[in-house]
């Protein structure tokens, strides 16, 4: 029995000798022991701090290599588009160094050629203009004076030209344009010579590119990779070669009507209405035909009026008729798919995004159509965009219901109209059953239904 003190408690046991009492819970004011800072905390803070100078870094390295990245991409597309001539050629036993030299070499004489012939096209029509101009400028003076009735004179309008303070800020500008000018000519030629060289490598070390690169793929990955080159090398080819048709046909055309309306320089018109409104997308059409219409003003005014209206129509007749037929055979793609593929293109890449766009999509739908699985599309009417509609009742089928329907006021229940609206619809034997009955029972009309039934049950 417990020990207990004289006011009756129970007295406390003490603790055993040697040992000492947990420690209660500290109080609430009372400061305690100093917290740690976990280990990782440290590592976890450089490592996030590592990472986002690491992304800081490539942000910035991938927007200084843009510009590279872009001219790899033309220079890739530019390969492919003469890969199969590399190819025959390299069939044929020639090496494919000296074959892609070939090729190359004829698209430069080709280029140059063109360059020339319209650089002094250009510069003819440049001078008979500024020779014609006082010409130009006396006969738009005088019809000035005869409509509006005032009295200007060709000797004014040049002193107030010339001593204007927006051609004294035009030359000024021009001037300190000029550096600008020739500092995007140069960067230009820079480009134009790194897309050469990229895509000369490709194209002559084309074997060995996809060697390379299907060393490191497993050999399945081997097959999709391959199968996606060659369906890249038809496409873009597919693509170019529709594109020449289609140059060939619109230079041809309007070569036609330059002709007929004796604009000097035909031919070399022709040639660049073919290449620049095919191979320059969106705004390569109107660019196109503003030169023949500059140079037919020249002769009669009235001339560029018919280039712009036969431009305006033959363009409905390419967009229309011509290029879906020649595309369909060649990339097989649909042409809101291809404008709008040429949309993003410019986007995202600007000019050379426009240009790249229809092959790259072209190729990868056609890559993805290769590997998904498609199915027969049932014979449903709604396929075709007809709707599945219930077949309305004949004319003679309305002027029966209307016949049999009962006069007003002739006491008929309702029940024997509607029976006899049902008997219209197929099931006439049993409606004269029940119209019978309650005709010879004489019945009043509210058991008409009931006896309606019962005939209709029996029969």
């Amino acid at each position: 029995m417990a020990r207990t003190d004289e006011s009756g408690l129970t007295a406390r046991q003490a603790p055993p000798t040697g040992t000492t009492p947990p420690p209660g819970p500290p109080a609430p004011g009372a400061a305690g022991p100093a917290a740690r800072m976990p280990r990782w905390l440290p590592r976890a803070m450089v490592l996030a701090l590592a990472l986002i100078a690491a992304f800081q870094f490539g942000s910035w390295a991938f927007h200084q290599v843009t510009g590279l990245l872009i001219n790899i991409l033309i220079a890739f597309f530019l390969a492919l588009a003469i890969e199969p001539a590399v190819s025959r050629m390299a069939d044929r036993g020639i090496r494919r160094g000296l074959a892609t030299f070939l090729v190359f070499l004829g698209l430069t004489i080709a280029t140059a050629g063109f360059v020339t012939l319209l650089g002094s096209m250009l510069a003819g029509q440049i001078i008979k203009m500024i020779e014609g101009f006082p010409d130009y400028l006396d006969s738009v003076i005088n019809w000035v004076n005869a409509t509006f009735h005032s009295h200007l004179r060709r000797v004014d309008i040049q002193e107030g030209l010339l001593h204007s303070d927006w051609l004294r800020k035009y030359a000024q500008n021009s001037a300190a344009g000029v550096l600008d000018v020739s500092a995007q000519v140069l960067g230009g030629l820079f480009q134009l010579l790194t897309i050469t060289l990229f895509s000369f490598y490709f194209a002559a070390d084309g074997p060995r590119l996809r060697r390379a690169l299907c060393s490191v793929l497993p050999p399945a990955r081997q097959a999709e990779v391959l199968r996606a080159w060659e369906i890249a090398v038809d496409k873009t080819g597919g693509y170019l070669y529709s594109r020449g048709l289609m140059a060939l046909v619109s230079g041809v055309a309007h070569y036609v009507l330059l002709l007929a309306l004796g604009v000097p320089y035909a031919p070399v018109l022709g040639v660049w209405v073919g290449l620049v409104s095919q191979f320059i997308p969106t705004i390569g059409t109107y660019l196109a035909g503003a030169l023949p219409m500059l140079i037919a003003f020249t002769v009669n005014p009235w001339y560029a009026v018919w280039v712009l209206v036969f431009v305006v129509v033959y363009q409905q007749f390419e967009n229309y008729m011509l290029q879906p037929k020649l595309t369909s055979k060649t990339v097989d793609i649909h042409p809101a798919v291809a404008f709008g593929s040429v949309i993003a293109g410019t986007a995202l890449l600007g000019a050379v995004g426009a240009l790249i766009a229809i092959p790259a999509v072209a190729t990868l739908q056609a890559f993805l159509g290769a590997y998904v699985k498609r199915y027969a599309v049932t014979d449903d009417p709604r396929v075709h965009g007809r709707r599945n509609r219930a077949p309305a009742p004949g004319l003679l089928t309305r002027a029966r219901r209307l016949w049999a329907r009962p006069a007003a006021g002739t006491g008929t229940a309702p029940g024997e109209a509607d029976a006899a609206g049902a008997g219209e619809t197929g099931n006439a034997g049993a409606t004269v059953t029940a119209n019978g009955a309650a005709a010879d029972t004489g019945a009043p009309g509210a058991d008409a239904p009931g006896a309606a039934a019962e005939e209709g049950a029996a029969g």
